[in-house]
């Protein structure tokens, strides 16, 4: 069946003139994908994708040249929605809060517009399964991409911030991704709280740069006593810290958290300074980790093969 197209755009040449609007437009417990093409410009709202709305495209031009923006913060939350349907604290103030699954974006920016200092202020939640960005931008300061809940794989896409600006506890697979610090913090705050859980990040051949000089920003910390993070492959730049990564304050932290890099290359890898309870993986327990296997196990219903054919270009 052939997805369902809305358009979007400021000047009234769409079906809308506002994102929430064509969201607010698709049926609740939709079973047809529904792209909805948004034109060049800057939208500044906050926008709520709910759990009865799956099936959803978010499809732009040039990410740079479509951004959804918004500023709330954990500390003020401004939301069409209200506090009673988003949440409240960090988990309410996402500039863009998608809770349909099966959600698709693409050549699109995300930002959280909030200034440095601010406190916790999300660019995006993601608390659904099965989702896919690519080619996207998600731009921040603390907690920029809240990856909360749901299998999830990023390609091709920008991710900046501070502190643990890449945090939750999906279980999230980013290929080709470019990681920018823009101050000193921490990379990600994976929040697994058992041994059992498949959840964790992946970051598989990506770049990680920083804003000035070297040793000034962690690889991550775990939000959850069992925070599992994979770097394989990877580009660090002067600006990771040499011994990698942190126990958040808690040295009961290092006995559980798996922390792991392998191949990784460039002035940030050391791992003869790394801390001790960090590892680099072996060849073969890494295979795990660098197949898309790891976010898509179930060879019956490959979704992630789905979301691939389902990129739809913005001129079709």
């Amino acid at each position: 069946m052939a997805p369902f197209m809305l358009t979007v755009s400021q000047d009234g040449t769409g079906n809308y003139r506002t994102v929430q609007e064509a969201i607010d437009a698709v049926p609740l417990g939709n079973t047809r994908r529904t792209v909805i093409r948004i034109s060049p410009g800057t939208y500044r709202q906050p926008l709520y994708v709910p759990k009865t709305k799956n099936l959803i495209t978010f499809a732009g031009l040039f990410p740079g040249d479509t951004v959804l923006t918004w500023n709330n913060t954990a500390n003020k939350i401004d939301h069409h929605q209200g506090c009673k349907v988003i949440g409240n604290g960090t988990f309410g103030c996402g500039s863009t809060i998608v809770e349909g699954e099966d959600f698709i974006a693409e050549n699109i920016t995300f930002e959280n517009s909030s200034p440095q200092g601010s406190g916790q202020a999300v660019a995006v939640r993601v608390t659904a399964d099965r989702c896919a960005f690519y080619n996207c931008r998600f731009l921040g300061w603390q907690d920029t991409l809240y990856l909360h809940y749901g299998k999830l794989y990023m390609k091709d896409c920008y991710i900046e911030g501070s502190v643990d600006f890449i945090f939750g506890n999906s279980t999230a697979l980013l290929e080709h991704c470019h990681i920018h610090c823009k101050s000193a913090g921490f990379i990600t705050a994976q929040s697994r709280k058992s041994p059992h859980e498949k959840t964790g990040f992946v970051f598989l051949r990506c770049v990680i740069t920083g804003n000035r000089g070297s040793s000034y920003a962690y690889l991550g910390r775990p939000w959850g006593p069992y925070g599992r993070v994979v770097f394989a492959y990877t580009y660090m730049d002067q600006c990771i810290k040499h011994d990698g990564w942190n126990n958040w304050g808690n040295v009961e932290n290092e006995r559980s958290a798996c922390f792991y890099e392998y191949r990784c290359f460039g002035l940030g890898f050391v791992p003869s300074k790394r801390v001790k309870w960090a590892r680099v993986l072996k060849d073969k327990e890494v295979e795990e980790f660098l197949m898309h296997s790891f976010i898509d196990p179930e060879p019956q219903k490959p979704w992630l093969a789905q979301r691939m054919a389902l990129r739809i270009p913005y001129s079709a």
